[in-house]
């Protein structure tokens, strides 16, 4: 499997310096994320998705005092930004897994990912509503909650849990709803336990974590993304996209797993064949 390219900051720049900050603002707006579950819908950005005033007032927050702190531009999830492929720029969600955070579920958090030319340096996710901070450079370790968490070990599929992304069998688009389904059939033949969480950003802090095997992202946002790539990296797992192409920022895609169950993943999705073609 083609290995994911990992970022290089210039030398002017201190990639600790630049996590210790970063990790600092998320700890300033944790009070705020905390007692604004429940936020409703403030937002219609079409296709069933929708921000709340809060990814609003969060996003402003962060991204200016990062960039205060910092002297680097971000991009963020509601405001956009600077090209997030090339020069060096922090990336935010303010509230992933925005639907479940406005119904009253824990399930969300806040992810910033630092970035150089699109590939990843260091991502950050974290998790209030479960007390769980996650950070790391792309070489490793993962930290949570200032404790250095081991590197993922080799692992088969039918011992682990896998996290499946968003689907609907009438949805179109690059991967059709009926694709995502077949995906779905045939991993539920392979795994020990599957799960729909609905945030790409515990997906993919669980499995550098290891507490989840792997799992499959059907986005493509930056905002989504960048930050589990990083902390998945860090843990020594495998990051590709669903073609098993090198995991980028401009990736339509993004499959992670531990050694051994990432390439059984990929194996599945190759034998389910292409999604065009799919209704």
């Amino acid at each position: 499997m083609a290995s994911t390219v990992v970022g290089t900051l210039p030398a002017d720049l201190d990639p600790p310096r630049l996590l210790s900050i970063a990790a600092d603002l998320l700890d300033e707006i944790t009070p705020r994320f905390v007692e604004g579950l429940g936020a409703p819908s403030a937002v219609d950005k079409g296709g069933n998705d929708f921000a709340t005033e809060l990814d609003l007032e969060l996003e402003r927050l962060l991204s200016a005092r990062l960039s205060d702190a910092t002297g680097i531009a971000v991009h963020g999830e509601e405001f956009g930004g600077p090209d997030v492929t090339s020069g060096t720029v922090w990336v935010v969600d303010p509230i992933d897994g925005t639907a479940n955070y406005s119904a009253g579920l824990p399930l969300a958090g806040t992810l910033v990912a630092l970035l150089h030319d699109g590939a990843p340096v260091l991502g950050l996710t974290w998790l209030p509503l479960f007390d769980r901070r996650y950070s790391a450079f792309v070489d490793g370790p993962v930290v949570c909650n200032g404790e250095e968490l081991p590197p993922l070990r080799p692992t088969r599929l039918e011992d682990s849990m896998i996290a499946f992304g968003a689907f609907n069998v009438d949805s179109r688009g690059r991967y059709p709803g009926q694709w995502r389904v077949d995906i779905l059939g045939q991993l539920s033949r392979r795994v020990s336990r599957l799960r729909l969480l609905g945030s790409t950003g515990i997906d993919m802090a669980l499995c550098a974590a290891g507490n989840i095997g792997g799992a499959v992202c059907f986005g493509h946002h930056a905002w989504d993304n960048a930050a589990g790539a990083a902390l998945v990296l860090a843990a020594g797992g495998e990051v590709t996209d669903l073609a098993g192409a090198p995991w980028t920022v401009s990736s339509p895609s993004m499959l992670v797993g531990a050694p051994g169950v990432h390439a059984e993943l990929a194996s599945i999705i190759a034998e389910v064949g292409p999604p065009e073609g799919r209704s």
